[in-house]
């Protein structure tokens, strides 16, 4: 497994951090870490990580977004009024929660949360790549501070 992991070092990246940012328990640090050991470059590893792991948000966010009628009214059972309140509660303050989406548990349902309540898709888009981004650069640093 783990040659196979090396042999396709940035697809596989890529998958495992789209699957580690959807509703599937998966981490996609340790890959990341263990494809810098082996001398991987930095500089590609940290961006397919970052859009492996956004392209997963999306996925969640699409979900809520198209599955937020169901979800809502059918699954949660929010009231409108509910609704209401959890809209203008993200309005107000949710979409920045949103940089805190690379958090392990916490990020995928923010994602989730984020479709539901229709936030913008550039602003999602924008929010998350941001969080994801730094804390793939800081696992990075780490990893390459670790090594020398």
């Amino acid at each position: 497994m783990e040659n196979w992991l090396l042999e396709n070092g940035y697809p596989a990246l890529f998958l495992l951090s789209f699957l580690a940012s959807t509703l599937v328990p998966l981490g996609s640090e340790w890959l990341l870490a263990v494809l810098l050991i082996n001398g991987f470059d930095p500089v590609l590893v940290v961006p397919v990580a970052t859009v492996g792991n956004t392209c997963g948000a999306l996925a969640t966010y699409a979900i809520g977004l198209w599955g937020g009628p169901f979800l809502t009214q059918r699954v949660l059972r929010i009231s409108p009024d509910g609704q209401r309140q959890a809209e203008h509660f993200f309005a107000r303050y949710g979409s920045w929660m949103l940089l805190f989406s690379w958090m392990p548990v916490l990020g995928d349902p923010l994602c989730l949360v984020g479709g539901v309540l229709h936030t913008g898709f550039w602003r999602f888009t924008l929010l998350v790549t941001a969080g994801k981004f730094a804390r793939y650069l800081l696992v990075a640093k780490l990893v390459l501070a670790g090594v020398k």
